[in-house]
């Protein structure tokens, strides 16, 4: 009797891990400060589970995709390979999710820097 008791509460806490996650899904715009001045952020994020795809958009406008993404949460984690004239590398960003924006956390080469995007209406 307690083996099946103990089944159905982990069976139903399982049902309600997906309820927890960050609803992440749809378009998120900011900025980031650089020593050049401000320029502008944009993702657009779709959860599926514990899966996090999408794409974020390069100074230059092209749309790059994010791979490694993941849901833990309200916690998300992803990569961007970019590549500068040759020079390739990967930003590796973490976010706290809330109903209306994402505290980001972006390594560039080592060197973290922070920033907020918004939910886009």
């Amino acid at each position: 009797m307690k083996s099946r008791i103990l089944a159905l509460t982990i069976g139903i806490l399982m049902l309600a891990l997906p309820a927890l996650a960050a609803d992440v899904d749809g378009k998120w715009t900011g900025m980031v400060d650089t020593p050049n001045g401000a320029i502008q952020v944009g993702f657009t994020f779709k959860a599926d589970g514990a899966t996090l795809t999408g794409s974020t958009t390069a100074p230059d406008g092209m749309e790059i995709p994010i791979k490694n993404g993941k849901v833990n949460g309200k916690t998300i984690t992803f990569d961007v390979d970019l590549d500068f004239g040759g020079m390739a590398f990967t930003l590796s960003y973490t976010g706290d999710v809330a109903p209306d924006q994402i505290k980001m956390t972006a390594d560039f080469m080592g060197m973290p820097f922070e920033f907020v995007v918004n939910k886009a209406k």
